[in-house]
Order: C-alpha cells, then sequence, then structure tokens
C-alpha cells in the first residue's frame, strides 16, 4: 500500500538531560555544552529511526491512497492516541471518520486500527493521499517517561558520537557500539514495552 509518513509535532523534550549525558561521558567543563545539546536530539533521532519508535509525544501524519484491507499499520509507536482519520469522499469533500468506526489497538507494534464490527470504511474519490490519519506516539511528555533501556541507549549513542571527536587510535568505542546495538535489537521485536 502506497503511503506518505510525516512528524507534525516535533517532541517538547528529550529522553536525557544535558546533566546526564555529561555525567556518562564523565564530562566536568562546559565548553562542549552546546554541541552535546545539540548531541542529545541527534541520539533521540538516531534511536527513534534504528528501534522504529517515539521516545517523546509527538504527533505523526499517515497519508493513504486507499483503504487498507485489514487494518491500518501506525508506525513509529507506542501509539497513545488517534486524533482523526480524514477523507476526501466521492464529491471532493474532506470528512472525518466517526471514532465510533473503528478500533485502535495500542498495544500491538506497529500499533493498529481496524473497522468495528458490522462497519466498512466510507467511499473515496481516489486522488493521491487522500485519506489522513493523524495520531500521537511517545513514551510521555518527559524524560522519564521513556524506559531506561531506551535512555541508555541515548546516553551510549551519546557516548560513541563524543569519543569519536575526541578519538585516538585505540578503538574505545567497541564497547558502547555492542551495548547500543543489543538496546536497539531488543527494541526493534519487542523486548522493552
Amino acid at each position: 500500500m502506497d503511503y506518505s509518513l510525516k512528524r507534525t509535532l516535533e517532541p517538547s523534550a528529550e529522553p536525557v538531560s544535558l546533566t546526564e549525558l555529561k555525567a556518562h561521558l564523565r564530562v566536568d567543563h562546559n565548553d562542549d555544552d552546546t554541541a552535546l545539546t545539540n548531541l542529545i536530539k541527534a541520539c533521540r533521532d538516531w534511536v527513534e529511526r534504528d528501534t522504529g519508535r517515539s521516545l517523546i509525544t509527538q504527533t505523526w501524519r499517515l497519508k493513504l491512497d486507499t483503504w487498507p484491507v485489514s487494518a491500518i499499520v501506525l508506525h513509529n509507536g507506542p501509539i497513545q492516541s488517534v486524533t482523526s482519520i480524514t477523507y476526501v469522499d466521492t464529491d471532493g469533500a474532506t470528512q472525518t471518520v466517526s471514532s465510533a468506526d473503528y478500533v485502535i489497538d495500542t498495544d500491538s507494534v506497529p500499533g493498529l486500527i481496524v473497522l468495528g464490527y458490522g462497519k466498512s470504511w466510507p467511499s473515496i474519490r481516489g486522488d493521491l493521499r487522500n485519506i489522513a490519519v493523524t495520531y500521537v506516539t511517545g513514551y510521555g511528555a518527559a524524560g522519564s517517561n521513556v524506559p531506561y533501556e531506551l535512555r541508555q541507549a541515548c546516553l551510549l549513542r551519546g557516548q560513541m558520537e563524543y569519543d569519536g571527536w575526541n578519538a585516538d587510535a585505540s578503538g574505545t568505542n567497541r564497547g558502547a557500539s555492542d551495548a547500543y546495538e543489543r538496546i536497539v535489537r531488543g527494541a526493534s521485536v519487542g523486548v522493552y514495552p
């Protein structure tokens, strides 16, 4: 099924703080604070991309060409809620599907939307991306809501990048890299909530 997916509302916080990252890196100066603050966002993005999960609350818009046969798949969970499902009807008007017509499975990875019993998807005009699903993902609005293992993955990714900035030929990154990969692999197969 053809679709497009776009984050429409960025997280308002990060899973780890500058203080936590500096403590993890054993950095006791402020010279790199701006770079480390930017690195935290990049680390969240890496972990989210590598795990297929949203760490902090954010909003996504999924656009589809046609209704699915079985379920609408919601990427980048965990799914908190579905804000709306809109579509372009046969007359070209934008309509909203009643939330009474579908069921949201927030426990699945990825999340799913299925039709309610005895319901059917409405007729659509058939234009490109004429169905839009807006939904909210993430573990919560604060870093403390994110599972420990995924917060640790952010710190390990930060360590890998920071060590790269200050690298010598010793290859001190190997342990952090291996640990990061184990966490990411576990999250991608559903080991962590």
